[in-house]
């Protein structure tokens, strides 16, 4: 299903469906709307009573609203507005395209979309411009569909949606849990034991409003498995870490809570004291990588179209290869 103007579909409630949501209702009956979309139209009075004693054309605004059976709702797609954002020619590494997503492998430095401090030149610009008119109204506005994020600093492959039907799929993998996500890190020190799991509600810190923690109280539940690949010494190991959720910064707080931040990270990862004592080229290589030494090797999931599974494995950027070649010294 392809967005017109004006799109208008009917959808009649399931006899076992009487008492469901009424956003959910729909998004199970309109596979191409995801259910953040269809709650905006709710919202938006687009979804109205049809072809039932209810009243049609009596407009439901409420998406937690409990449906009955025998009741029938016309829903309304309008055209997709433009995106205030302006199309930017920013290159991209492009590992897989199709009519419903990309795959690209995102470098070190670029932010993902635009917020205070960086209101242009991001990922979604780039998109923007390398996706043209492809786009669909993804949450009613013509966009690339952003279902998760890399830090400004971690470089890696990331998937976005270019459809709502691939918006709606891959969100709820991610909510799900069922994607396949690796990632190679730099530590300091060596992790004991050398593979193993951590665990830990991840939410805002107390003490620094711009730094996340892993708390006692609150914050979300977050698991993270890691392997050692390969140690520098005593110094330094390179790990690998999957997760088994999604939290912001959640690698990079886990780590640190188990007592090996990330080398070069510059919000946990220790500062200049975690380099006293190496050998200058250490120093340097930790220096001039100027970033966390985070990046996302695996990504892998069900296609939402066609339900086939896909999986892609990126190559270490050079910055990273470089620490990791100084570091092979010790």
């Amino acid at each position: 299903m392809s967005e017109t103007p004006m799109s208008t579909y009917t959808v009649p409630v399931p006899q076992d469906k009487a008492g469901a949501r009424l956003d959910k209702v729909l998004a199970e009956a309109l596979a191409d709307l995801s259910r953040t979309r269809l709650k905006g139209l709710i919202q938006d009075g687009h979804v109205t009573f049809g072809g039932c004693s209810c009243g049609d054309g009596v407009a439901l605004t409420d998406p937690a609203y409990k449906v009955q059976e025998g009741q029938s709702f016309r829903v309304t797609v309008p055209e997709a507005t433009p995106l205030e954002l302006e199309a930017q020619d920013i290159p991209l590494d492009v590992v897989f395209e199709d009519d419903d997503l990309i795959v690209i492998d995102k470098p070190a430095g670029l932010v993902v979309h635009p917020a205070a401090g960086n209101p242009d030149r991001t990922l979604v610009n780039a998109l923007l411009a390398h996706c043209g008119g492809s786009l669909s109204g993804i949450g009613g506005v013509g966009r690339p569909g952003i279902v998760h994020r890399l830090d400004k600093d971690t470089s890696g492959l990331m998937v976005v949606a270019k459809t709502d039907l691939a918006h709606k799929g891959l969100s709820e993998q991610f909510a799900a849990h069922t994607l396949e996500r690796a990632y190679k890190a730099v530590v300091w020190g060596i992790p004991s034991p050398p593979a193993g799991e951590i665990e830990g509600n991840i939410g805002r810190s107390p003490t620094n409003r711009k730094k996340m923690a892993v708390l006692s109280r609150g914050g979300k539940p977050a698991l993270t498995r890691y392997k050692v690949l390969k140690t520098f010494g005593t110094r330094a190991a390179l790990i690998e870490c999957r997760l088994a959720t999604g939290r912001t910064h959640q690698i990079r707080v886990h780590m640190t809570s188990h007592g090996h931040p990330l080398i070069g990270d510059p919000v946990y990862g220790g500062g200049r004291n975690r380099t006293r004592g190496l050998p200058e080229n250490i120093r340097t290589a930790v220096a001039s990588l100027g970033r966390q030494a985070l990046h996302a090797f695996v990504i892998g999931f069900n296609h939402p179209r066609t339900g086939d599974w896909v999986r892609f494995e990126g190559e270490i950027p050079k910055d990273f290869n470089m620490l990791i070649c100084e570091l092979d010294e010790m």
